[in-house]
């Protein structure tokens, strides 16, 4: 072969692969917590995809996210950020709440 075939292979390769992750890459969505309630309270995203939240805590108190459908549990002080990472879901409905104020911050992801 070729240096030239040699070469073209590797780019084709690399451009496969490539797309390859980008079909898998995680969806990120925005997701804030101010005056004990989520914005939005309902967020959604898509069927078998990892998902990463990038959660702002824009109140005067920290607050627990949590949701047992998800697996998840992260305490947010307030006025600070966090990043969420959830697994992929199959299509449903997930809902979390604050740990602290569950009677008002109640929130849900829509998985289609």
């Amino acid at each position: 072969m070729s240096l030239k075939t040699v070469a073209a292979l590797l780019v084709f390769a690399l451009f496969s692969f490539s797309r390859v992750d980008a079909a898998y890459a995680d969806v990120e969505i925005a997701l804030s917590y101010k005056d004990k309630k989520f914005d939005p309270s309902e967020i959604s995203a898509p069927a078998n995809t990892p998902i990463v939240i990038k959660f702002k805590n824009l109140d005067n108190d920290a607050m627990e996210l949590e949701s047992d459908s998800l697996k998840i549990e992260k305490v947010v002080p307030a006025g600070k950020d966090a990043t969420i990472k959830v697994k992929a879901q199959k299509a449903g409905r997930y809902e979390f709440f604050d740990e602290y104020n569950e009677k008002t911050a109640r929130g849900a992801l829509v998985v289609k």
